[in-house]
């Protein structure tokens, strides 16, 4: 470098001064700065200088000596030159600050985009005149283009922020007059927030300002937030603008910034119409339980009246069948009075046999009617049903006839049931009938037996508790029954048969039986497709226990007493007298009593009593069971034997009696009475006849 370019640098240093000391300074500045410089001379622009770092920015060309036209043509349409010569015209220095410069450093090839600070300095000679100018300048492309990826980061974010159809808002929590974090103020908020809280204008505004009576609830809900950590959830009244605000809140981390951003929306509307809509069904289950009160009154109404009608029905059965058990009987007494008025004793005989026959078909209603009332006396044991219905066949087969074909199809495996094997007969045998008169032309009948396990659902479709139970199901391919046909067939004196071909107890004391045995009677049928009847009864966990043959209730005559004492307790007289009667005629001494308190009279005595008989229903505040108990203080060894129309909860506990107890169903032949007691005293006797 020349010396008089180093005067030029220098500007005003004096050329006769310390030039010489001064220049290798300013030399290695110009040459070591980070900045890019250089010196163009004259009007035409000419190179007279450029340090390294002006040249690695235009890619390392040779400038120097030529100008700016020359050397740098991409500078010249990028408008340098007219920029150039206005400086240099005018004397006025040219300043930019992240002016974008496109560098090609060769004609064709590739470009590079540069953002530059820089000054184009005018310098003037001796007479003031303009006849170079300075360049200096930094290259900024790296601060530009962070800055703009900054300006577009927050103009995306804002664009989102204001874009959010919820509210949004920074809150920023600082120390107040109520103490450390006490209050807080909205540093952001974007446009929704006005929409939503219904609060302009929020930035910079602090809470206590903008809500006092209301900014202890808010704070200790987001200074919780802030304090923890723990993001929440909520819904609060905004009771200065009347909002129902919808809000979550989660802090900014780091804890020192003290800052909690909150998203929120205004569910005022949908508040209104939960409350709305919950006055509605308020409302509405006010309407409902009238209806319902309404409707179950008019349902008990429809009950009682149905009650009424069963009843009205049960009675005219009742009476009907009774009117005629009773013409019998007092025709059959009436024509035996007569008989023996005219000394025609031999001609009584059929006319006594005939009030029997007719006492026994009004036992016979009475068991049925007891059956289908869940009342009747039964002797529950362990029943192989498998091995009753195969004993049951060739009986059923001579009942309904040669038409009917029988199949059995038992189970592998069958479960044991605790239930009284003759009713069980009883009941299959009238299924059998009941399916034979169901085809008249001929048909199959089924008898079926299977283990079932009835879960909750399928317990409560047939009225039973969850557990294992056996079924014994009997169908035939008869004429089926329509639903109201169904829904009636299970009520006493209720037939479909004609006139005289039917009672109508059959179906109802096989109902009974079934319910009083602890299982279910259900009907399945169809109109023209025929009938299914299965009797559900409980699962014993016992075996089974063979009997013996039983003897003939009419195998022997009455055995005569050997002097024993019986104590008969009925309120009923003539029955009284009659047990009286047979007994005395037997030889047995006799006691009798009318009430239970007179009868424990006797008890509590030294008399010698074998047998105590007495009716269960008794009189004068202490039934029957009463009495024996009672009875059994003092003579814990007495045999007891309960007579009764039906079985009695004062007799029975859950079904069982305690040793030394048992149970005889009135009405009852006076011979069989009289082997029973005999059997009792002798110790050998049945828990029931």
């Amino acid at each position: 470098m020349s010396e008089h370019s180093r005067l030029d640098i220098c500007g005003t240093i004096d050329v006769h001064s310390d030039a010489g000391l001064i220049a290798p300074i300013l030399t290695q500045m110009f040459e070591q700065a980070p900045t890019f410089m250089a010196l163009l001379r004259g009007p035409e622009h000419r190179f007279d200088l450029a340090n390294p770092s002006y040249l690695r920015l235009i890619g390392d060309r040779e400038v120097v000596g030529r100008t700016v036209a020359e050397a740098l043509p991409d500078a010249v349409a990028q408008g340098v030159v007219g920029i150039l010569d206005d400086v240099y015209r005018t004397g006025v220095p040219y300043t930019a600050n992240g002016a974008r410069f496109v560098i090609q450093a060769e004609p064709g090839g590739p470009t590079q985009e540069r953002f530059l600070d820089f000054v184009y300095q005018p310098l003037r000679d001796s007479d003031g005149k303009v006849n170079a100018i300075f360049i200096e300048g930094a290259d900024v492309t790296e601060r530009t283009l962070a800055e703009r990826a900054q300006r577009e980061s927050e103009a995306l974010y804002k664009g989102l922020f204001d874009a959010i159809d919820e509210g949004f808002c920074i809150i920023e929590f600082f120390d107040g007059p109520h103490g450390p974090d006490s209050d807080y103020v909205h540093i952001q908020a974007n446009d929704a927030y006005e929409r939503h809280a219904g609060i302009s204008n929020v930035v910079g505004q602090k809470l206590r300002e903008m809500v006092p009576d209301e900014a202890d609830a808010w704070v200790a809900r987001y200074g919780a937030v802030l304090r923890t950590g723990e993001p929440i959830r909520f819904q609060q009244e905004l009771v200065a603008t009347g909002r129902y605000l919808e809000l979550a809140a989660v802090r900014i981390e780091p804890p020192s910034r003290k800052q909690v951003a909150v998203i929120f929306q205004d569910i005022t509307a949908r508040r209104r119409a939960e409350t709305a809509l919950a006055e509605l069904n308020a409302t509405l289950e006010q309407e409902v339980e009238k209806r319902s009160a309404e409707l179950m009154k008019t349902e008990e109404a429809l009950r009682q009246s149905q009650k009424m009608e069963a009843v009205g029905q049960l009675t005219g059965g009742i009476a009907h069948d009774f009117n005629n058990i009773l013409a019998g009987i007092g025709g059959s007494l009436e024509m035996a009075q007569a008989r023996i008025a005219q000394g025609r004793i031999a001609d009584t005989e059929r006319f006594l046999t005939g009030a029997k026959s007719a006492v026994r078909r009004a036992a016979s209603l009475t068991e049925r009617l007891l059956a289908f009332s869940r009342r009747q006396t039964l002797d529950p044991k362990p029943v192989d049903v498998n091995g009753l219905v195969n004993g049951m066949l060739d009986l059923i087969a001579r009942s309904v006839g040669p038409t009917i074909a029988i199949e059995a199809v038992g189970a592998a495996g069958l479960w044991t049931v605790f239930a009284d094997a003759g009713q069980l007969e009883n009941a299959l045998l009238n299924l059998s009938i009941n399916s034979r008169d169901a085809m008249p032309d001929g048909g199959k009948l089924t008898i079926e037996t299977s283990n079932r396990w009835m879960d909750e659902r399928a317990a409560k479709a047939r009225d039973l508790k969850p557990g294992q139970y056996v079924s014994l199901c009997v169908s035939d391919t008869g004429t089926g029954m329509t639903p109201d046909v169904v829904e009636r067939a299970f009520d006493p004196f209720f037939t479909t048969k004609p006139i005289g071909q039917g009672t109508g107890l059959g179906l109802s004391m096989v109902y009974g039986f079934a319910g009083q045995s602890g299982g279910a009677a259900r009907i399945y049928s169809e109109p023209g497709k025929g009938t299914m009847i299965c009797i559900y009864l409980p699962r014993h966990m016992g075996e089974v226990v063979e009997a013996g043959e039983a003897a003939s209730d009419f195998a022997e005559p009455a055995p005569v007493a050997g002097g024993e004492t019986v104590l008969v307790v009925d309120d009923e007289p003539l029955v009284r007298l009659l047990c009286v009667e047979q007994l005395e005629e037997l030889g047995y001494a006799v006691i009798e009593a009318g009430d239970g308190p007179s009868a424990l009279k006797i008890l509590e005595t030294k008399q010698p009593i074998d047998l105590l008989v007495t009716d269960v229903g008794l009189p004068r505040g202490m039934n029957g069971r009463q009495l024996a108990d009672a009875a059994r203080v003092h003579r814990p060894d007495l045999e007891v034997l309960f007579v009764t129309g039906y079985a009695e909860n004062a007799v029975l506990n859950h079904g069982h009696l305690e040793p030394g107890m048992h149970i005889m169903t009135k009405p009852f032949e006076m011979e069989v009475f009289a082997r029973r007691v005999r059997d009792l005293i002798d110790g050998r006797g049945p828990t029931k006849a």
